[in-house]
């Protein structure tokens, strides 16, 4: 596990919503301030379902980012697009892998908002 802050936290997802615990919790996955707990048998898949839909790259930022990327309008990712203009396969974004990424993140959605890239 890197050091990077996302990467301490468990990424199990239940109708879409992150489990709150550190990686690697005992027992329940649980959001806080909510009641929602969930086991490993009813947590989602990790695979997007947005996989496969239609998307165009989204613009870029003055230093390249996000490099020709479609964002993902079910899990908020950027992924790879197929040939025929479609989202590839992915699994669902749980977070920055790393701390330039989720700068470069930051700035894309605080410069073209949440308007479906």
């Amino acid at each position: 596990m890197d050091g990077f802050p996302t990467a301490r936290w468990c990424r199990s997802r239940r109708a879409g919503v992150i489990c709150t615990r550190a990686a690697g919790h005992p027992g329940l996955h649980n959001r806080v301030g909510t009641s929602q707990m969930w086991s490993e048998l009813e947590a989602d898949p990790p695979a997007c379902a947005g996989g496969g839909r239609h998307a165009a790259k989204a613009r870029l930022l003055p230093g390249g980012f996000p490099g020709g990327r479609a964002l993902c309008l079910v899990c908020w990712g950027f992924v790879e697009l197929s040939p025929d203009e479609t989202l590839a396969a992915h699994d669902a974004f749980r977070g920055a892998g790393s701390e330039e990424e989720a700068s470069s993140r930051a700035a894309w959605f605080n410069t073209y908002g949440w308007d479906r890239g």
